[in-house]
């Protein structure tokens, strides 16, 4: 019988992880929250997040450029000011973004580290499909702040 225990790494400071600043139209990403969402803990470190943050951010605001482009010649200097559903306070558009930030974070990092599972238990295969999960999940996100349906459509 293995009685091995795990000690998960402690979770960084919030002073190491100041929120991400975006673009001018863009919100900014609070890491801590993000932290919180995709529980992540310290098991991936402040500088591997931050990063991984970056790339999600640029994937994000690149497949939207165009989109944004004409919101702003529209009037809307942030996204928070394009007419949206309001969801517990905050523009479902905004709410959107997050999520598709969130869900390219998530899948940037299963994919560059495939040793992160923290529990030991997943298999390759098992981590690719999570990865192809949150890929998806960002793609129906973008298309909901582009007011485009969401659709996935795959070759027999």
């Amino acid at each position: 019988m293995n009685n091995t225990v795990v000690i998960p790494a402690p979770r960084p400071a919030d002073a190491a992880e100041p929120p991400v600043k975006n673009t001018f139209f863009w919100p900014d990403v609070d890491l801590q929250q993000l932290r919180d969402s995709l529980r992540y803990e310290g098991t991936v470190t402040a500088q591997r997040l931050r990063l991984a943050v970056k790339t999600a951010i640029s994937e994000v605001n690149a497949e939207l450029y165009d989109w944004r482009a004409a919101q702003m010649a529209s009037g809307f200097k942030l996204l928070a000011d394009v007419p949206a559903e309001s969801l517990d306070g905050e523009s479902e558009k905004v709410t959107a973004y997050l999520a598709a930030v969130s869900a390219l974070t998530a899948a940037t990092i299963v994919e560059r580290y495939r040793g992160y599972d923290a529990s030991g238990t997943k298999k390759a295969g098992e981590i690719e499909a999570s990865a192809d999960e949150y890929w998806r999940d960002a793609r129906f996100s973008i298309s909901r702040i582009a007011g485009k349906p969401g659709c996935i459509v795959d070759l027999l």
